[in-house]
């Protein structure tokens, strides 16, 4: 399986996740919500891992970088419920989605070839999203203290980037479930600590927690597949095509929730699914 590949299944389980974010962002505690997503993809993963006797040792370098991810990884978690509390889809999803200028970058940094023509598929995927997340959007309401709404959106994309970066660094030194698995555990940790350091609530109550269950199996997929694409050719790609999560829940909104698709947000589709079969091919 290709890093686009499991780039896409990312999206798919992200989008879903977004999805059911929907239900619960209203009547739950926030941080609580996270930790509770966070335990229940370990939990899925510690299952995987036991199945297939994958707790293997990790070697002190690539613990250190998979200590590094977990870190961007809350950071950038944290980013992404901070913009989308305060701030609309169409102002917060273009900048997160954004993250793999970043990635991209890093790799090419690190000495991947990446041609002009790869640049613009990139940058058409990101359009192409940016398009469908902008019209989703029709509220004329005010923004809430926009300049910091923006400065959460960019602290998650550059926290997405830099969990990326460096989880799949871990990844191409190691096994990759047990780097994701540190990458999660420190995650869960500095979580912790700051739920404890701000004195909120633990616990999102009894009535959430099954929704939250699956929104942690869909993070732990999403998480595995990126990370663990650090191996293979192109890895970069997996964060390019995980990037489309913001889409997929639009897409997905329409599909299921009988939200409304317009024709420009058909075409930002369109478009940004030509690029990623570019980069396919």
């Amino acid at each position: 399986m290709g890093a686009l590949t499991l780039g896409l299944i990312a999206a798919f389980a992200w989008g879903l996740h977004d999805i059911l974010v929907r239900r619960v962002s209203q009547s739950t505690p926030l941080m609580a919500s996270l930790l509770a997503v966070l335990i229940a993809g370990t939990v899925f993963q510690a299952v995987i891992m036991g199945a297939t006797g994958a707790f293997t040792s990790v070697s002190g370098a690539a613990a250190g970088y998979a200590a590094l991810s977990g870190v961007f990884f809350l950071i950038a978690s944290l980013g992404l419920y901070g913009a989308f509390q305060r701030g609309p889809v169409r102002l917060v999803s273009p900048i997160i989605a954004s993250y793999p200028i970043l990635s991209v970058g890093w790799a090419a940094f690190s000495g991947v070839s990446v041609s002009l023509l790869e640049w613009l598929a990139v940058l058409a995927i990101i359009t192409g999203v940016s398009v469908v997340a902008a019209l989703s959007d029709d509220s004329d309401g005010e923004v809430p203290s926009k300049g910091r709404t923006i400065l959460y959106a960019v602290i998650a994309a550059i926290g997405f980037a830099g969990t990326f970066a460096m989880g799949q660094l871990a990844a191409g030194m190691s096994h990759d479930l047990p780097v994701v698995m540190i990458t999660r555990a420190v995650a869960i940790v500095l979580l912790l600590g700051v739920i404890a350091a701000k004195s909120l609530p633990y616990w999102p109550g009894k009535k959430a927690l099954p929704v939250l269950a699956l929104m942690g199996v869909m993070d732990g997929i999403a998480l595995i597949c990126v990370l663990s694409a650090g191996g293979l050719p192109d890895a970069q790609y997996a964060a390019v095509a995980s990037s489309v999560f913001g889409l997929l829940t639009i897409v997905m909104a329409w599909a299921f929730l009988k939200e409304r698709m317009t024709p420009p947000q058909w075409g930002g589709c369109l478009l940004t699914f030509a690029a990623i079969g570019y980069l396919a091919t």
